[in-house]
C-alpha cells in the first residue's frame, strides 16, 4: 500500500466519525491523559482539526508536549493515530471549523481568545478493518469447525 493510498483509507476510516479520544501527556505527572474530543476535519493528509477551551488541560499539555494519540472506534474499524498537536487562536480556521454544536459548546464566537484550534499532524497510524459483522460471524463459526483462526480483518501501519 502507498503513503496516499494509506493515508486516504485512514481517512475514510474516520471521517464519519464525530468523537474521537485525544490522549496527551499529563504536564506533572507524565501520565498519559486521554479525553473525548469532537473531530472538526480530517484532511487528506492525516492533518486532524479540533476545537478546545484555550485554558483546557488538553491545550496546555499539548503546548507542553505535543506528542499526541487520537483514537477512532466504530464498529468494524479501530484507528490509532500517533503524531504531533500544536495550538493556536486562529480565527480564520475557527471559523472555517465552526458548526451549530461548536457555537452551543463554547457559547462564543470563534474569534474569541478563549477559542482554540487543535492541529494535529499525524506522523502514523496503524488500523484493523474487519469485513462487517456478519462476515465477521462467518468467520468465527468457519474458525470453530475448522480449528483455523478466523479471518477478522486487515491491520495496517502506515505512514502519514
Amino acid at each position: 500500500m502507498t503513503h496516499h493510498e494509506g493515508a486516504a483509507h485512514v481517512k475514510e476510516l474516520v471521517e464519519d466519525q464525530r468523537t474521537a479520544m485525544l490522549t496527551t501527556v499529563h504536564r506533572e505527572s507524565g501520565a498519559l491523559t486521554s479525553r473525548p474530543m469532537t473531530l472538526q476535519e480530517v484532511d487528506d493528509d492525516g492533518t486532524f482539526w479540533f476545537l478546545a477551551q484555550r485554558d483546557s488541560a488538553a491545550a496546555s499539555e499539548i503546548e507542553a508536549d505535543p506528542q499526541v494519540n487520537v483514537a477512532f472506534a466504530k464498529e468494524g474499524a479501530w484507528v490509532s493515530v500517533a503524531g504531533r498537536a500544536s495550538v493556536r487562536h486562529d480565527p480564520e480556521k475557527a471559523r472555517e471549523l465552526w458548526n451549530e454544536f461548536a457555537k452551543t459548546w463554547f457559547q462564543k464566537e470563534p474569534e474569541d481568545p478563549e477559542v482554540a484550534v487543535i492541529r494535529v499532524d499525524g506522523e502514523s497510524a496503524q488500523y484493523w478493518d474487519s469485513p462487517g459483522k456478519a462476515a465477521t460471524v462467518v468467520e468465527m463459526v468457519k474458525a470453530r469447525l475448522t480449528g483455523d483462526r478466523p479471518d477478522a480483518g486487515e491491520s495496517h501501519t502506515v505512514e502519514l
